[in-house]
């Protein structure tokens, strides 16, 4: 069988450290054949992480890559963009990564929409650092920091991205892994900011912790719950409960950040003669 694929991996660095069941394999997997469908070059992409289990993905992916602070992997790029317009930028981040530490980061990126494509490893919980609760924790499920269940109400954040700015908004899950491979790839289409939740089973820190079983059955209740955009939108209120969206879940144009940055350079150009 072919694995074209496993060129996008830095084998030395193989095998990775993430526990067994872990979903982030197969969201970092998606990434890179939504590369290889587009025909992006491994020299003019690069990738982007912040800090979290999910961040530790860049160190497998043969492109250039920076694993950068916690919660600043958009400021990094952006800089990276605005510095080499015509570079591929990825971000790969976590669900504290993204809307906890680097929540002001991810807000004004939405914002510029600068030409980025963010991909959010949503495992609903800090993994890496101890099982922390996270802004995604759903209410009611336990984690090392709410031992009774948390009480924060959960974000969102494909709802924040596009309320933001985001010009792309899409989620999917490592059930779905041809339908994630698909939304990234779109993604990587969109001029401007997009973002792609990508919901991943953490069977460790996570799925003990809520008795929701193994990894395949922390699958199962991805692939029970999840109901595609067309179908949702279909749905009563009454019959959306313990269920969420998934797909494209919203799409608009508009200006991206290295568009209008470069029509600054010109006015201000202009205003010298």
């Amino acid at each position: 069988m072919e694995r074209s694929f496993e060129q996008y991996f830095r084998q030395n660095h193989l095998p990775h450290l993430w526990c067994p069941g872990c979903g982030n394999g197969i969201a970092m997997k998606s990434i890179v054949q939504a590369v290889e469908k587009k025909g992006w070059s491994q020299d003019n992409t690069v990738i982007v992480s912040g800090i979290g289990c999910s961040s530790r993905a860049s160190g497998y992916m043969d492109f250039d890559t920076l694993h950068t602070a916690h919660g600043r992997a958009i400021p990094f790029a952006t800089g990276i963009k605005l510095a080499n317009p015509d570079l591929n930028v990825i971000v790969i981040t976590g669900d504290g990564d993204c809307t906890a530490i680097g929540g002001n980061h991810f807000i004004h990126g939405c914002r510029r929409n600068v030409d980025l494509t963010v991909i959010m490893f949503n495992n609903n919980i800090y993994g890496m650092t101890g099982g922390q609760a996270s802004p995604t924790t759903p209410v009611g499920a336990k984690a090392t920091t709410a031992p009774y269940g948390s009480v924060d109400r959960t974000f969102d954040a494909c709802k924040l991205a596009e309320a933001a700015g985001a010009t792309y908004v899409a989620r999917s899950t490592a059930f779905h892994v041809q339908h994630m491979t698909n939304m990234i790839a779109d993604g990587l289409d969109n001029k401007g900011f997009s973002f792609i939740e990508a919901m991943v089973q953490c069977p460790t820190a996570f799925g003990r912790k809520n008795r929701m079983g193994s990894p395949a059955d922390m699958l199962k209740w991805m692939r029970d719950h999840a109901v595609m955009k067309a179908a949702w939108d279909k749905l009563p209120e009454e019959k959306r409960e313990d269920k969420f969206p998934t797909g494209c879940l919203y799409s608009s144009q508009a200006i991206d950040y290295d568009a209008a940055y470069d029509q600054v350079i010109e006015r201000a150009g202009g205003a010298d003669k």
